[in-house]
C-alpha cells in the first residue's frame, strides 16, 4: 500500500467525524435522505421516503418538483441571476458566456419549441450533440415540460444511434450539423440522416448550427434550431411538476450481452443524491468555477457537469475538442484563464499528460485549484502523485472517485466537504453517508483485510436506477441475482486495514476503453458481421494512456486469408458500427480460440496472454492447443514490435 497523503495534521478529527456520520447514517437510511431532500425546492412534499419491494426503489413517494427549477428558476430569484452559469470554450479557442439568466431564457424558449412540436409530459427527446451550450440547454428545456431525454455520445455511429433511438422511441432528435474535434469536421447531421431512415418514431430533427458547412435539411423534418427558438416563440414556460419518481433520463451503458442497457434514472431520488454528494465531495462555494472533462453523453456529464453543479449555482466551464489539441497545454491554458478552482478528470487524460511532462502545466498559474478529482476508472498511483505534485500544486486533495452509470453519482470518495480525511493514492478512500458499500466473496460473506472480492451495495440509496428501461428482467438479473437483495457492482475490490477500498477492474465482460464501458459482445458482433470473420474475442489490455485498450482475436472463414489489409478493414468495420472509441490496438488471426467445455470463450485466458500474466485455472478448457496457438501468434507480434 501508498504512504498516506495529506493532512497528516488532521488525521484524528475528520476521521472521527466522517465515521459519526457515516455510521448515523446507515441507522436510519430514510430518515438521513430525507434530511438531504429537504434541501431541494418541492412543489408538493413526499408521503413516503422510501418504498422499497426488492430490487426495485421507488424514493419520495407522492412528492413533485422539476430539475430545470432546481438548476434555474430557484437562482434567478437572487443575486445568482447575473451570475455566469457556463464558460464555453470552443476548440478553435471561441468563446461564450452565458448568465443565469440567459441560460433560463434559452432554455424556456426550447421547451416552448418542443412543446409546439407535440412533445408531452413522458415522451421521450433524443440529444446527440458536440459539446455546445445547446446540449445542457436541451437536457433542461426537456426536462421542463416533463419529457424525458436519452442523450447519445456523439462520437456513436449511425448504427448505434439507430439502435438507442429506437429502444426509446424518441419523437424528437436534436442535433448539430457536425462539431469539431482536432482540427476536423465530425459530420454529426449525416450521420443522423442515416440512422433516421431507420428509426420511424422521429418525427422531427432539430438542427444547431455550430459549423456551417452545408448539410442535408429533408422538408417537413428537419429544422434549424437558431430559426425555431427565435421566432414567435414564448419567453417563458411553465416548469412541469412531475412526480419524484418520473423519469428524468435514460442513458445507455454496454452490457455483456451485446444489447446496450438504458438506464432509467428518476427525477426526486437522482436530484436528491448528487445535490448531497457534489457538497460533500467537491465542497462546492458560491465563487467555484467547477470543470468537469468528460463529454456531457456519459452519465459523468450528466451529473457531474448539468445537474449537480447548476443546482449548486456554480460557474461551469465546458470545453468542445481534444485535451492536447492545438497543443499538450490546452487545458492548463483554460484552468488558467478562468481560474477554475474545481478540476474533475479522468485518469486517462492525466496519464496522457504525463507523456508531455512537467514543462506544460509549468507555463500556467494554476494556483486557483483547490480540488482536483478523478473519474471512470482507477487512478494508478504514479498517475496520483503526478497529478498531485504538478496540478495541485502538493496543494490540493485528489477526490478518486468510484461510481457507475447505474449509481448516479458518486459512491466512494473523499469528502472535503465533510472533512478531509488521509488520502492514499490509488485508493477511493470511503464510502459516503448513506452508501452501505462492502467487498464480499463468491458466497457473499465478507472478505478479510488485503483480500480481493467483489464491491457491493448493501441498501438502496436515492440515485440508483430505477430499472433497466423496457427489460426489468434483465435489471434484477444484472445486478441484484448474484447476491439477493445486495446490488451486485461487477467490480474487484479489497479493502485494507483501515477500512479504505481499492478499486481492482471489472468483474464481468465489460471493457473500459479511455473511461468508456464497451460491451465484449457488441464489439465482438461487430467484428463477425464481416464476411470475412467467422468468430470472434475481443478483450481488454493494460495501456499506459488509455488504461485499457482493445485487442480482437479473429477466426477467418475459409478463402480468405490473413492480411494487414483486412486488419485495417476490421478496424473500420467497428469504427463503423460502434464508433471511433472501439477502434482496437491490436487484431490476432487464428484459428481456434480457448473454450470452455461448454463453447464458452475463455476471454480471460486471451487477456492473460496478451497483458503477459499467468493464465491461472485452466482445468474447464476444451482444447489447449488453442491456447500455445494464441501463445505463438502473440510472441511473434510483439517480436514484430519489437524490430
Amino acid at each position: 500500500m501508498q504512504p498516506e497523503i495529506l493532512p497528516a495534521e488532521l488525521k484524528y478529527w475528520p476521521i472521527k467525524r466522517y465515521e459519526d456520520i457515516y455510521r448515523k447514517s446507515l441507522e436510519n437510511i430514510e430518515e438521513f435522505w430525507a434530511q438531504e431532500a429537504r434541501k431541494l425546492e418541492w412543489f408538493k412534499t413526499w408521503d413516503k421516503v422510501l418504498e422499497w419491494d426488492p430490487p426495485f426503489a421507488k424514493w419520495f413517494v407522492g412528492g413533485t418538483l422539476n430539475a430545470s427549477y432546481l438548476c434555474i428558476d430557484r437562482h434567478l430569484k437572487t443575486w445568482r441571476r447575473n451570475k455566469v452559469a457556463i464558460y464555453w470554450e470552443g476548440e478553435g479557442g471561441e468563446e461564450r458566456t452565458l448568465s443565469y439568466s440567459q441560460l433560463g431564457r434559452a432554455v424556456n424558449r426550447l421547451g416552448s419549441v418542443l412543446q409546439k412540436l407535440g412533445v408531452k409530459a413522458g415522451d421521450k427527446v433524443a440529444l446527440y450533440l458536440p459539446m455546445i451550450p445547446e446540449l445542457p440547454i436541451a437536457m433542461l428545456a426537456t426536462a421542463r415540460i416533463g419529457a424525458i431525454h436519452t442523450v447519445i455520445f456523439s462520437g456513436f455511429s449511425s448504427i448505434a444511434l439507430a439502435d438507442r433511438v429506437n429502444d426509446t422511441g424518441a419523437k424528437v432528435l436534436i442535433t448539430a450539423d457536425g462539431g469539431f474535434r482536432r482540427g476536423k469536421i465530425l459530420p454529426l447531421k449525416e450521420i443522423v440522416d442515416a440512422a433516421v431512415e431507420n428509426t420511424p418514431s422521429i418525427k422531427r430533427v432539430i438542427v444547431v448550427k455550430r459549423t456551417g458547412q452545408k448539410v442535408n435539411m429533408k422538408k417537413g423534418r428537419d429544422l434549424w434550431y437558431h430559426e425555431i427558438t427565435t421566432k414567435d416563440v414564448g419567453e417563458y414556460t411553465i416548469p412541469e411538476f412531475v412526480k419524484s419518481t418520473h423519469p428524468l433520463y435514460i442513458l445507455y451503458t454496454s452490457g455483456t450481452t451485446g444489447k446496450p442497457k438504458g438506464i432509467v434514472h428518476s427525477t426526486g431520488g437522482y436530484l436528491t443524491f448528487i445535490n448531497s454528494i457534489y457538497d460533500w465531495v467537491f465542497d462546492i462555494k458560491e465563487d467555484s468555477v467547477y470543470w468537469c472533462t468528460a463529454d456531457v453523453g456519459w452519465v459523468t456529464g450528466h451529473s457531474s457537469i448539468v445537474y449537480a453543479p447548476l443546482m449548486h449555482g456554480a460557474s461551469i466551464v465546458v470545453h468542445e475538442g481534444a485535451p492536447d489539441y492545438p497543443r499538450p497545454d490546452r487545458w492548463w491554458e483554460i484552468i488558467e484563464k478562468y481560474k477554475v478552482t474545481i478540476f474533475y478528470t479522468s485518469p486517462t487524460a492525466i496519464r496522457m499528460f504525463m507523456r508531455y511532462g512537467e514543462e506544460w502545466p509549468k507555463k500556467h498559474d494554476l494556483s486557483s485549484l483547490s480540488i482536483l478529482g478523478t473519474v471512470g476508472e482507477s487512478i494508478n498511483p504514479a498517475a496520483w502523485v503526478w497529478y498531485f505534485k504538478n496540478i495541485g500544486g502538493e496543494g490540493c486533495p485528489i477526490v478518486d472517485t468510484w461510481w457507475q452509470t447505474e449509481t448516479g453519482g458518486v459512491m466512494i470518495s473523499p469528502a472535503p466537504g465533510i472533512g478531509l480525511v488521509p488520502l492514499k493514492p490509488g485508493s477511493a478512500t470511503l464510502p459516503l453517508p448513506g452508501i452501505d458499500a462492502d467487498v464480499v466473496d463468491e458466497n457473499g460473506k465478507p472478505t478479510p483485510p488485503s483480500v480481493r472480492g467483489y464491491l457491493v451495495i448493501k441498501k438502496p440509496w436515492p440515485g440508483m436506477l430505477m430499472t433497466i428501461y423496457k427489460d426489468p428482467e434483465r435489471y434484477k438479473q444484472s445486478y441484484w441475482s448474484r447476491f439477493p437483495n445486495v446490488y451486485y457492482t461487477g467490480d474487484y475490490c479489497m479493502k485494507d486495514a483501515e477500512g479504505y477500498f481499492w478499486l481492482l477492474g471489472r468483474a464481468d465482460e465489460v471493457l473500459k476503453i479511455a473511461g468508456h464501458r464497451l460491451g465484449t459482445m457488441e464489439l465482438e458482433s461487430a467484428v463477425v458481421s464481416h464476411p470475412a470473420v467467422a468468430e470472434a474475442a475481443v478483450i481488454s489490455k493494460p495501456h499506459e494512456i488509455k488504461g485499457e485498450t482493445i485487442v480482437v482475436f479473429a477466426i477467418l472463414r475459409k478463402k480468405y486469408e490473413p492480411s494487414e489489409e483486412l486488419k485495417k478493414e476490421l478496424k473500420q468495420q467497428l469504427r463503423k458500427s460502434v464508433g471511433p472509441v472501439a477502434t482496437p490496438e491490436e487484431i490476432h488471426f487464428v484459428s481456434k480460440l480457448p473454450k470452455t467445455r461448454s463453447g464458452k470463450i475463455m476471454r480471460r485466458v486471451l487477456k492473460a496472454i496478451a497483458s503477459q500474466i499467468p493464465l491461472g485455472d485452466v482445468t474447464t478448457l476444451e482444447d489447449e492447443a488453442s491456447v500455445e496457438e494464441v501463445k505463438r501468434e502473440y510472441e511473434e507480434f510483439r517480436k514484430m514490435m519489437e524490430k
